[in-house]
């Protein structure tokens, strides 16, 4: 653990029971109590996420909004003070950059919340790309980050600040809001499918108010959460992972993100194959599935269909919700549709499984 890069709770994992691995060069909890009273946790009461490993790119001046517009494929020209967006960033080719959340403070003032592992790539490639001569920082090391996930996530929260937190509207963020006597910006967002907050604060402040939250929120069943459960909600949730569901080699049409990619504005990084893509219809697309047959698909499987390999499985799990294996998977376009029988391979050996919706669980967003 001593070379991997270490967030500021990493002190106090111990304290929780974390079990702690290398991720993408971090040393995080992968679970406290377990895999699924995590996720069941989450799902009826609530979480808290350690997702300080994200990172965080801030963007200023007077053409900010024009350099976002450029590099997005979503429309930020609608976007209110405080507001927050989703969002790809598309290399020429249509692939995809990474995902990112946009928090918009003013026209000349962004935030963008970028996937840990592609921080350094997003920041050289915003800065390759800085065609309206605005200032690009890489302000990762300055904040601190927490998910609380849940449908007691507001309750939880509301007992440790004087701020009405139901004013907060989904997708709108809040800065200086004192959470236990801590300063944080605070957002309803989140990668679970339940209500819930995202929090930035000073990593100086981190272990105090993740102690706070934990005691504070004990009564209402609060549990500290890891990445296996982290992965499994959103997995249920059908919510994208950088690396599974979208990548560089993966469109976001592909992937069935097209709400996102806003081909009608000006311009942006990426618009002419995806408009190209949008008239001649994507090669592949991404699939639901529930095995009908015993066994857990894993990412990197391939699927089968009538003896011909049409894809492969880009994430599979034992659904803690729905009790049984279901999964996603990126095949060939006209090939299987809704209803239809595939085979997924695992371990050498052919499985049988069932084409249904990705809409595994029913988002629990306050809106």
């Amino acid at each position: 653990m001593d070379n991997l890069k270490k967030t500021a709770l990493f002190e106090v994992y111990d304290d929780f029971g974390a079990k702690v691995v290398d991720y993408s060069g971090w040393a995080l909890p992968v679970e406290f109590e377990g895999i699924i009273p995590e996720h069941e946790s989450v799902r009826k009461d609530a979480g808290i996420f350690d997702v300080s490993h994200m990172g965080e790119i801030e963007v200023k001046g007077e053409k900010s909004e024009d350099f976002i517009q450029y590099i997005a494929t979503n429309d930020i020209s609608k976007l209110k003070d405080n507001q927050v967006m989703y969002s790809f960033m598309c290399y020429p080719d249509g692939g995809i950059v990474d995902d990112l959340l946009i928090y918009k403070f003013s026209s000349k003032h962004f935030l963008l919340v970028v996937n840990a592992s592609n921080t350094e790539k997003d920041y050289q490639w915003l800065v390759e790309n800085n065609i309206y001569d605005v200032d690009i920082d890489n302000t990762s090391s300055q904040y601190a980050q927490f998910a609380v996930q849940g449908p007691k996530a507001q309750k939880i929260l509301q007992r440790m600040t004087d701020y009405d937190l139901s004013s907060i509207k989904f997708f709108f963020s809040k800065k200086d809001i004192y959470i236990d006597g801590v300063n944080v910006l605070i957002s309803r967002t989140g990668y679970t499918g339940e209500d819930g907050f995202e929090i930035y604060l000073s990593p100086n402040d981190a272990p105090k108010l993740w102690k706070s939250i934990l005691s504070q929120g004990k009564v209402d069943g609060i549990k500290p959460i890891g990445l296996g459960a982290r992965d499994t909600l959103r997995f249920e949730a059908s919510l994208p992972l950088y690396g599974n569901e979208i990548s560089k080699e993966i469109t976001p049409l592909e992937a069935g993100f097209g709400f996102f990619v806003k081909l009608g504005k000006e311009n942006f990084i990426g618009k002419d194959k995806l408009v190209k893509e949008k008239a001649e219809g994507s090669n592949r697309k991404l699939i639901g599935f529930e095995m009908l047959d015993r066994g857990i698909p894993r990412h990197g499987y391939p699927v089968i269909y009538k003896d011909e390999e049409i894809g492969v499985v880009t994430t599979g799990y034992y659904s803690p919700t729905l009790k049984k294996n279901i999964g996603l998977a990126l095949i060939k376009s006209n090939t299987v549709n809704m209803d239809g029988e595939i085979q997924i391979a695992i371990r050498k050996k052919t499985k049988r499984a069932k084409v249904i919706s990705k809409k595994f669980y029913t988002k629990n967003y306050k809106k």
